[in-house]
């Protein structure tokens, strides 16, 4: 699996989803506004229900409710990550990324622009906070 990158500062979940399905993140982007998602509606890294819409429109499941993360090795093969986890004015934010366990290993897709390296295996760096296991 390919990592896609964000092309907004807010575009993590449509990155993260883009990646999943295999699409651009224009097509992602586009496929998002249809359904009435956009980068700029904070509530895209603050609540779950517009990432699962818009995993579902690609066909792609989302278990029903988060999981605590616990350790790497108790997640399942492919999962959502809510890491950089942190309260502004009360309201919980995060940063979407996919965990991929597959044939080349474990490894996070990370669609932060800023990063060098899109594909990360640096897991103690990386500190999420729960999960959304993906079928």
């Amino acid at each position: 699996m390919k990592p896609v990158v964000q092309q907004e500062a807010t575009g993590c979940a449509i990155a993260s989803a883009a990646a999943l399905a295999g699409v651009s993140y224009a097509s992602a982007k586009k496929a998002a506004k249809e359904l009435g998602i956009t980068a700029a509606d904070p509530s895209l890294w603050s609540d779950t229900t517009h990432i699962r819409r818009l995993l579902s429109h690609y066909h792609i499941g989302t278990d029903d409710a988060e999981t605590p993360f616990t350790h790497w090795k108790d997640l399942p093969d492919r999962a959502l990550l809510a890491i950089k986890w942190h309260l502004e004015k009360g309201t919980p934010y995060w940063h979407w990324v996919v965990f991929i366990r597959d044939a080349h290993g474990e490894y996070v897709l990370d669609s932060k622009k800023a990063l060098k390296q899109n594909v990360r295996t640096d897991f103690g760096r990386i500190k999420p906070k729960w999960f959304i296991g993906l079928t």
